[in-house]
């Protein structure tokens, strides 16, 4: 066996099923020979999105794949990995590297040199003999401990050299470990104690598979949870305990309870400052479990540190409390309090979500497409900018891994990708992206991959004719030279790439519209709905 064959058996014994990629790169066709197959995407940024997604929808159980061309191709995915790196995702990247007489020589790009900053691991194999184990420790940093991606780069001239003693690989187990007891106890101690706690659960809680365990934490003590927008459906939405999920944009139920907190109890989350999540108060005291303890302190100070995994020590800090004879008390009163702050909320933002104007608000699409889909078994993303401003606080996520949250760093174009990789790893789901006429500007193009591969998505574009953000970032450039407008029909450039495409300018034809595009997905189509909308600034705090 060579090295290419080498790799792409291992990637078989793992289990992976398809490699995103785009051409030249030996892994390609060596790993078709074994039935792993090639999604051949339009730009990398796109294919390393659709393995970003396809390794989520399992909570890291599956790893998505990335292969490209040295030299532009890895130059090209460096911002995908850079989100993937932000997001805590598991992704194996699997660049082709110049060959070694022109690697290091500039100005050539090495993949394992470059992108060492925004990888868990970063790898150039250098022997061939050492492939098994370069193979071996990637697939376990895959799999074990806090997420990302892994890179190994294998130089052109390596692909082909035989390994003497082709390795045997065995599949890399997951190993998950708690807390130490004396920390789980003072948690503990503080919830027992907390007057108003307030659970923050996040990402960590889909890849450890916590949710049974989240719900009964919070049904015991009684607490609100809210969530990050990486968390976004750890906890069902619907649930008379659930606050929401916090990002640029929140329900004002969010922040009322945080800032009114004694106890803020963050549960696989890494309490990460940035625009996107939920400021948090610095008055309550902060228990913060995480698998990854260089997150400890980061970005505020904590009472309490918890290192392990969110289930098994959620599960500890649940049976302690039952030991002590905690019985949960004041929920009625807690759940009125909750259920009050929500329709107060909502009764500001009615007029907004039922709106009948023209050019079409955003919200009344983002309303009507709750109510067009509530009986479809979905997955829904969003994308960069006011698109995910305007969904992510009213969306009601009710099943885990239901809702794909991002927000550490924010490309324009990833909803798309995330779409389509989710509606490969879960084929009996209604996969959208929710996105703005300027995300489409940077990924559009995969509608042809779409079509192509046929992966049938429901894409539903808020087409505004600009960057209603801008509006008041760049107010001079916007005034004296329009800088914030942007035009296209993409209606017309989606049926050209092979997908079903429909322009609405009636907020009538809305639910209409997008019931017609599910169909079309069941049908095998990729769907672009383009709703012609208003620049609309407002957004929920």
């Amino acid at each position: 066996m060579n090295v290419g064959q080498v790799i792409a058996a291992t990637l078989k014994r793992e289990g992976v099923e398809y490699i995103f990629c785009y051409p030249t790169n030996k892994l390609i066709d060596e790993a078709a020979l074994l039935g792993i197959r090639p999604i051949v995407v339009r730009q990398e940024r796109t294919g390393l999105h659709m393995a970003d997604a396809y390794s989520r929808m399992s909570s890291g159980d599956r790893f998505g794949v990335f292969a490209m061309q040295y030299g532009p191709g890895a130059e090209n995915a460096y911002g995908a990995v850079a989100q993937a790196y932000a997001e805590s995702v598991p992704v194996l990247v699997v660049p082709m590297g110049y060959s070694r007489k022109m690697a290091g020589v500039d100005p050539n790009f090495s993949s394992a040199v470059s992108m060492r900053d925004v990888t868990k691991s970063a790898e150039a194999l250098h022997d061939p003999a050492a492939i098994a184990d370069v193979l071996r420790r990637s697939v376990s940093k895959l799999k074990n401990g806090r997420g990302g991606p892994v890179l190994i780069e294998v130089p052109a001239d390596l692909w082909a050299t035989d390994v003497d003693e082709p390795p045997r690989h065995r599949p890399i187990a997951r190993h998950r470990s708690t807390a130490d007891g004396k920390d789980v106890a003072r948690a503990v101690e503080l919830i027992m104690s907390a007057k108003n706690p307030v659970i923050y659960a996040g990402q960590g809680i889909h890849y450890a598979k916590a949710w049974p365990e989240l719900r009964e934490l919070a049904e015991l003590i009684p607490a609100p949870v809210a969530t990050t927008l990486p968390g976004k459906s750890a906890f069902p939405e619907d649930h008379v305990l659930s606050l929401g999920s916090g990002g640029f944009s929140f329900p004002e139920p969010v922040k009322d309870f945080l800032d009114d907190a004694d106890l803020v109890i963050g549960l696989g989350c890494s309490f990460t400052e940035t625009l996107f999540a939920v400021p948090m108060p610095r008055d309550p005291r902060i228990i913060h479990l995480t698998n990854e303890s260089d997150h400890l302190n980061k970005d505020i100070a904590i009472e309490l540190g918890l290192v392990g995994d969110a289930a098994l020590t959620i599960r500890a800090i649940i049976d302690l409390l039952r030991e002590k004879g905690h019985q949960p008390a004041g929920r009625a009163e807690l759940e009125k309090r909750i259920a009050d702050a929500r329709e107060r909320w909502l009764a500001k933002w009615l007029p907004h979500l039922t709106s009948d104007e023209t050019p079409i608000s955003p919200y009344r699409v983002i309303w009507d497409l709750m109510t067009a889909t509530q009986d479809e078994n979905t997955v829904i993303t969003n994308d960069a900018g006011r698109p995910r401003d305007q969904l992510t606080p009213f969306w009601v996520s009710r099943e885990p891994l239901s809702f794909i949250g991002w927000g550490k760093t924010t490309q324009l174009g990833y909803g798309l990708g995330l779409a389509m990789g989710a509606k490969l790893a879960c084929p009996d789901k209604l996969c959208i992206n929710v996105w703005g006429d300027a995300a489409i500007g940077f990924t559009g193009t995969d509608f042809e991959t779409a079509a192509r591969e046929k992966i049938p998505v429901l894409s539903i574009l808020l087409n505004n004719g600009g960057m209603a953000t801008e509006i008041k970032n760049i107010p001079n450039a916007v005034k004296l030279y329009g800088a914030n407008v942007i035009t296209g029909n993409y209606a017309d450039m989606a049926r050209s790439l092979g997908a079903y495409a429909e322009r609405i300018v009636d907020p009538a034809e809305i639910i209409p519209a997008i019931r017609r595009g599910i169909a079309q997905t069941k049908q095998g189509k990729p769907v672009l709905l383009e709703f012609i909308t208003k620049q609309e600034t407002l957004v929920s705090k």
